[in-house]
């Protein structure tokens, strides 16, 4: 049997601590917390919080981020806030985005109008690539 332990220190001195609402009540004698349930909760790979903070860094919203990855906006927000990371403000600017298969992106890259006076970023997004682009400012 699979040792039990607390969710909030991972102390394993749990102890039965009565029933609330059907389900067993456990106490901590570690922290002396009282729970319900034995839970990890959801865990989410590194790679996408890195890829969402990279590419909030980058100027996309919180909700694009979210149908990009499939990351909550919640979650993307509360990463942004955990690891203080700040976005450059920028109000003359606003980048664009592509999501492109590996065929798609080579076309695209090798057509010289589309990528003329621009900057650009190209990141994995799983099996596909992320281009993040920026014209150039004007003088």
């Amino acid at each position: 049997m699979e040792a039990k332990k607390c969710p909030k220190c991972q102390h394993e001195n749990v102890v039965k601590s009565g029933v609330v609402k059907g389900r067993q009540r456990y106490n901590c004698k570690g922290c002396n917390y009282f729970f319900t349930v034995f839970k990890d909760g959801k865990k989410i790979d590194p790679y996408y919080v890195v890829k969402a903070l990279q590419l909030y860094i980058e100027g996309v919203s919180l909700r694009e981020i979210e149908r990009l990855i499939g990351v909550s906006h919640v979650s993307v927000l509360n990463w942004v806030r955990k690891y203080k990371i700040q976005a450059p403000e920028n109000t003359e600017y606003r980048p664009t985005y592509q999501v492109l298969k590996h065929a798609e992106m080579i076309a695209f890259l090798s057509d010289r109008e589309k990528i003329k006076d621009s900057g650009m970023i190209i990141t994995e997004l799983g099996d596909k690539y992320m281009l993040i682009k920026w014209e150039k400012f004007k003088k």
